[in-house]
C-alpha cells in the first residue's frame, strides 16, 4: 500500500465540482497551493455504469475551461455499490504539471481521512497469492524530509511474509493548506529470496522528471472524475478515483462509519485495479485487489498519534 506497496501521487482536476460550485453561486476551488495547469481531468471506462455518472451536459460546459484543484470546502455525495474501474485515462496530453508552492505545506498531515501524525501506527494482514502470510507495519517517523522545498512527513512502511522481510520503504507525504494529502515520493528496496535487493519503484518528486500528486483530498468526493497520484514515466503512475462515501464497513471486530472508498488503476499494470476504503481518524482500513487478483489486506491494530 502507499501506505503499502502501491501508494503514490497524483494531482486532483475536478472539473465538475467547479461547474456544481458555479452553478450554485459558491465560492469553487481555489489554485493558492497549485496552479490551474497542473490539474487533469479524468475520464473513467468502468465495467458497472453507475460509477461514470458524468452528465455531458456539465462535461460540455467546463471543456473550454482550464482544469480547477479540489475545493475542500465541498460537501461530500453519499455513495454505495462501488463499481470495479477497468481503466482511468488521464487526457492531459503530457502537459502534467503541478507547481508545488512551499508557502502553502506549512500543516502537520491531520487529513480525516489520511492522517500521518507522528507517533501513528498500523498493523495490516494479508495472505498472498502463494499463501504466506504477508504482515505490512507502517508508522509515522518523527523525520522529515525536504522534497520540493517542502517538508515532507516519513511514514516506514515494512512488509513480511513469513517472518522476513520482503519490502523496505520510507514514503514522503506533505499536506497543503487545503487539507490535500500530496505523495512526495518514496525510498524503496525489495529483497528477492535469492538475497538480491532491487531499489526500483524509488522517486522523489523533482528529480528526474517525477512529479507529486494528490493521495487524499482534503474532502473526498464521488464526482466520476479521477486524478494522479504520481508521475514518473513510465515508472510510477498510479491514478484513483472516488467510488463511494458514507456507510459502514466491518474490519475484523471494529464497525467504521462514514468510510471512503477509492479505485486504483496504472497504466504500467493494467490488468490490476485495487480497491482501498478509509475511515475518519485512522486512514486506511482495507485494500483488495478487485481486478486482476485478489488479495485482501485488511487492519489488524492501530495506534492513535502520540
Amino acid at each position: 500500500m502507499k501506505q503499502h506497496t502501491t501508494i503514490a501521487i497524483a494531482t486532483a482536476a475536478w472539473t465538475l465540482l467547479a461547474s456544481a460550485c458555479a452553478s450554485n453561486g459558491t465560492a469553487g476551488p481555489t489554485s493558492a497551493a497549485v496552479s490551474p495547469s497542473l490539474a487533469a481531468t479524468t475520464t473513467l471506462t468502468s465495467s458497472a455504469a453507475t460509477t461514470a455518472t458524468t452528465s455531458s451536459a456539465t462535461a460540455e460546459s467546463t471543456s473550454s475551461n482550464p482544469p480547477t484543484t479540489p475545493n475542500p470546502t465541498a460537501a461530500p455525495v453519499p455513495s454505495t455499490a462501488p463499481a470495479i474501474v477497468d481503466k482511468i485515462e488521464v487526457p492531459d496530453g503530457g502537459s502534467y504539471a503541478p507547481q508545488v508552492d512551499p508557502a502553502r505545506f506549512t500543516h502537520a498531515i491531520d487529513n480525516p481521512y489520511l492522517p500521518f501524525l507522528p507517533g501513528m501506527k498500523w498493523t495490516y494482514q494479508a495472505t498472498n497469492e502463494n499463501g504466506d502470510q504477508e504482515t505490512t507495519t507502517v508508522e509515522v517517523l518523527p523525520d522529515t524530509r525536504t522534497v520540493m522545498g517542502v517538508a515532507a512527513t516519513v511514514v516506514h512502511d515494512l512488509v513480511q511474509v513469513g517472518g522476513k522481510t520482503s519490502e523496505d520503504t520510507h514514503d514522503w507525504y506533505a499536506q497543503d493548506d487545503d487539507g490535500n494529502v500530496w505523495y512526495m515520493g518514496e525510498d524503496t528496496t525489495a529483497y528477492d529470496p535469492d538475497g538480491s535487493t532491487s531499489k526500483e519503484g524509488s522517486w522523489e518528486a523533482g528529480v528526474h522528471g517525477a512529479l507529486p500528486g494528490i493521495v487524499m483530498a482534503a474532502t473526498p468526493t464521488v464526482t466520476g472524475t479521477g486524478y494522479r497520484q504520481e508521475y514518473l514515466r513510465g515508472s510510477a503512475e498510479d491514478m484513483a478515483i472516488v467510488v463511494a462515501f458514507g456507510g459502514d464497513q466491518q474490519v475484523g471486530s471494529d464497525t467504521y462509519s462514514d468510510v471512503v472508498t477509492t479505485e486504483e488503476w496504472s497504466p504500467l499494470d493494467p490488468a490490476i485495479t485495487e480497491r482501498k476504503s478509509y475511515a475518519p481518524g485512522v486512514g486506511v482500513i482495507t485494500e483488495d485487489i478487485v481486478r486482476g487478483g485478489s488479495e485482501h489486506v485488511e487492519l489488524v491494530d492501530f495506534t492513535p498519534p502520540s
